[in-house]
């Protein structure tokens, strides 16, 4: 599967992930929650959140992600820069991969160890 399609999944699984994560927290008024969720979706955190999992990711899930990192979709949104927007397109592919081969503890594992953690 191309990795952007992979990019496209892996971002709708992540905001399912982070807004689980944030009602389960307690974060229940809609205002909070989705400032909460654009704060950790947004291409600078995922970026973080890559680089963050670097020494967890086999292998193989590094592979993954380099090659979400380095396909091009022809655009960087306005409020990323390119090199934050490639990481993080690396992040969504790599979480599009571990979904469609139904591996969500391993997305589990993975999102916990970052969000739990405190997002630093």
């Amino acid at each position: 599967m191309p990795p952007l399609v992979l990019a496209y999944l892996g971002d709708a699984v992540f905001e399912l992930y982070v807004r689980l994560y944030l009602v389960n927290k307690g974060i229940t008024k809609t205002n909070s929650l989705h400032r909460e969720a654009a704060s950790l979706v947004k291409a600078a955190s995922q970026a973080h959140f890559l680089q963050k999992l670097d020494g967890l990711l086999s292998d193989e899930e590094k592979d993954v992600a380099r090659r979400g990192r380095n396909a091009k979709s022809g655009h960087v949104p306005k409020n990323a820069q390119v090199t934050e927007y490639r990481l993080s397109t690396g992040f969504e592919t790599l979480l599009g991969y571990l979904f469609l081969l139904e591996r969500e503890e391993r997305i589990t594992e993975l999102l916990g160890h970052l969000l739990n953690e405190g997002n630093s």
